[in-house]
Formats: C-alpha cells, structure tokens, sequence
C-alpha cells in the first residue's frame, strides 16, 4: 500500500464514507440537461406531415427551416464552447435552454413560412447549437480526467435520451389534440432544467474546491499526468490546477477563430471534418429529418415510425456509453472507420426494408442504427482532445460544426430529392455512399494521432 493510501486510512473502530465526486453530480445536471435540450431534435420528423396538411408548405420550405437550424446547430457550436471558457457553462447553458423554449413557444403563432424559419430556424438553432455535443465535451474535459470517453458517451446519450422522452409524446399529440401542443411539449422540457442548471451545474472544479475527478494529488507526487490530462503549469495551457486550464481572457469569438485558424493547418482536423459532416448527414440530416416522412410514403402510420426512431433512441443510448467504454480502451480511428462502415450498409439496405408494417427486418435495422447512431461522438471528442490539447473543446466545436453542415445539406438535398422524384430512394443510396467515403478517411487518420503535431506546436508558439 503507497503512502498516500496509508495516511487516508480511518482511525481504528470508525467507518468513513467516501464522497461522491463534484464532478459526478455536474455530469448528472449536465445529461438533464441534455435531455431537455433534445426535444425539438425529434419533433421535425413528426410536425412535417401536419404543418404541411394545415399550411399547404413544401417539403422543400420545412426542409430549408430545418436546414438553417442544423447550419446554427452547428455554426453556434465553438463560439458557444468559447463563451463556456469565458463567461462559465451555468450562464451559456441558461441561456441557451431558455432560447429553445421561447423558439418552441412561439411556433405555436406561425400562420407564414418565413415564421416557421425564424422559430426552428433561428431561435432553436441558436439554442440547440449552444447545447450541442460540445456541451458534451466541454464538461468531461472540464470536470474530469479520466473515464472522459465513458463520461462522454453517456452526455451524448442525452440526446438520445431526449429523443426517446419526447418522440412518442410528440407523435401522440401532434395527432390529437395537434402540433401546436407538441411544441409546447418541447418548450415546458427545456424551460424545466433551468432551475437545475442555475443550482447545481458548477462552471469548474475550483468552484467547488475540488480537482477534476481523476486528477488527485499525482502532479505533487512528481509524477506524469495521465494521458489526456494536463499537469500544472503546462506552457500549452497556462493551468495553475492539475487537470484543468485557465479560462481563456479576452473575446471568445475570437479565441474561437484563432483556434480554427491553428486546428486549420493540421491534417487530422480535416479528416475529423469530413468525417463529421458525413455522420451528420446520415443521421440528423437524413434519418432524424426524413425517416417518418419516407415511411409515411410507404403507408406506415406516423405514431408507428416515431415509435421505431424512439427504438433508435433507446439503443443509441446503449451504443454510445458503449463506444465511450471502447473508446478510452482502443484506437479511436479504427471505431470511426467501422461505425461509419456499419451505418452504410444499414442505410444501402433500407429502401428495401421500408413497409407498410413493421417486419422483423425493420427491428433488426432500428436496432443496429441505433447502436451506431452517435458512437462517433465519443472517439471523435478523443482524437480532438489528443490532437489539440487545451484547444481540444473548441476544435471539437468546429468540427461539430461540419456535422450539422452536413446534416443540414442532406435535409434539404433529401427534401429536394423527395419533391422530385416522389421517393427517396436515391437519398438513401447517396448516404450510403458517402458513410464508405468516412469509413476510408478514418482508416487513414495517422496511427500516432495522440501526439501533437508540429504544425499546431508551432501554430501556438507564433501566436504568444
């Protein structure tokens, strides 16, 4: 037994009673939180069909409202993981949970086209962007030092989780009573965590007088910190906390930027980029977007489809705890290129599963769909971290950014497709194609991608 455990030991005939970590009651507020945010995630899917029967608008108009949600979705992403690094999580994510909820509320007085793109669009965009899965990265980086895989995969499971909370009582309400209760549904789930947030989720482990949990007592041991945490005084951070960096002074739109322009010069970044613009594509563009629309086409009942995407739900829940298990255990380029490889030939097949009635085939597609839905948060996250060290929230910020690009070209693109050709096969097929094209481009992501780059140490020495 080492010193350190020794001089923790109880005096003899007491019992001590270890404490549960800070860090673990912030991961707790923050996967609330993330469920909260999730609802207007399984709402477009179901509103299309009624907003188009009430309205007379397009495929291609709601599509462009969803679009412009998922560019924000993803655009607002750094500069929100910045704003965390400035002005403290609690604040950004307030604020961005209340701008869901308004979003949602006041889509119940639309009667215009243009309306609807100003409250899913704009509104919910900006809100869900600072909510987004760099919300996710940014609490275990922040919080914790080791499990930080494992952490986050169960804080993207949130959204998973959102999914399948409200999904069902989305589809049910959007039949009867109507849409517009289902959109209050959304805004009563984001406005309920805020209270939540402003009490218990702490901004940094120094709020609460605690190291992140992993990081006890090894730097003043003399010892080198773990992998993927930083010790004190890191020249790349400036952290005077082991495990945690200093909050970055100054405007965090420009932090932002400068950390594009530093992530910009290195190839990993880049591969990571259109590797995530292809996931978001076939998942939130595509199957999150279109999936009811399409089985709908194919007479299926819409409760009947909301329900087999809350299947995806519960098993995405499932797949991504178990991707952040594999990912603090294995090669994270290698879990990206084989998630990206499953979900093509999941969505190559889907054209032929697609019925009236749900087949065993179905199940076997929701179910490992579901499993791989957002397994590449986790690895990706990872690689970011390992890349880019300090700057490794923000650049995951970016490189989420790709991800909603993306899915918000194929949601257009799909709804374009749709309107033309009445079906949306070649959709399906292109995504496809595409899930292949991310599977190669992980492959060859450099095997020694947990060591910095020259390039970006060099970046950051020309910049200070």
């Amino acid at each position: 037994m080492n010193a350190p455990e020794t001089a923790l030991q109880p005096a003899p005939g007491k019992r001590t009673r270890r404490k549960l970590h800070p860090a673990w009651i912030v991961a707790a507020v923050a996967f609330l939180a993330l469920v909260g945010a999730a609802g207007f995630r399984a709402a477009p899917g179901v509103l299309m069909v009624p907003l188009q029967n009430e309205f007379g608008w397009s495929t291609t108009v709601l599509s462009a409202a969803v679009s412009i949600n998922l560019v924000l979705f993803g655009l607002t992403a750094p500069f929100a993981a910045a704003l965390m690094e400035r002005f403290g999580i609690r604040a950004v994510t307030s604020v961005a949970l209340v701008l869901i909820g308004a979003g949602s509320a006041l889509t119940v007085l639309v009667n215009q086209s243009w309306q609807i793109l100003l409250t899913w669009g704009l509104l919910i965009g900006l809100g869900t962007g600072s909510m987004a899965l760099v919300f996710a990265a940014t609490i275990a980086n922040t919080w914790f030092s080791k499990s930080r895989g494992l952490v986050i995969g169960i804080l993207t499971a949130g959204s998973a989780a959102g999914q399948l909370v409200f999904l069902p009582f989305i589809a049910m309400l959007a039949q009867d009573p109507g849409w517009r209760q289902a959109s209050l549904l959304i805004a009563a789930g984001a406005l309920a965590v805020v209270p939540l947030v402003l009490k218990f989720l702490k901004n940094s482990p120094a709020d609460a007088g605690v190291l992140p949990y992993g990081a006890d007592a090894a730097p003043e041991q003399g010892t080198e910190p773990a992998a993927g945490s930083t010790a004190t005084g890191s020249p790349e951070t400036g952290s005077t906390v082991p495990g945690e960096a200093a909050a970055p002074a100054g405007n965090a739109a420009i932090r932002a930027l400068q950390v594009l322009k530093r992530a910009s010069k290195v190839r990993t970044f880049w591969a990571l980029v259109a590797g995530f613009a292809i996931c978001g594509a076939t998942t939130n563009g595509l199957i999150g977007t279109h999936f009811i629309p399409s089985a709908h086409d194919h007479g299926m009942a819409e409760t009947t489809a909301a329900g087999l995407l809350a299947v995806v739900g519960i098993f995405d829940i499932v797949g991504t705890i178990a991707s952040g298990w594999l990912t603090d255990r294995f090669n994270p380029r290698i879990l990206l290129a084989v998630y990206y490889q499953f979900r093509g030939i999941g969505l190559l097949v889907l054209p032929l599963l697609l019925s009236a009635t749900v087949q065993p085939s179905m199940i076997v597609f929701v179910v490992i769909y579901g499993l791989d839905w957002v397994a590449t948060v986790p690895p990706t996250a990872a690689i970011c971290r390992q890349v880019f060290g300090a700057d490794g929230s923000v650049v995951f910020g970016w490189v989420f950014a790709a991800h909603q690009l993306g899915a918000a070209a194929a949601a257009l693109a799909a709804g374009a497709i749709r309107d033309a050709t009445g079906q949306y096969t070649y959709a399906w097929f292109g995504a496809a194609a595409m899930c292949t094209i991310a599977a190669v481009i992980s492959a060859t992501i450099r095997k020694d991608a947990g060591a910095r780059e020259p390039v970006l140490v060099e970046a950051r020495a020309a910049e200070h």
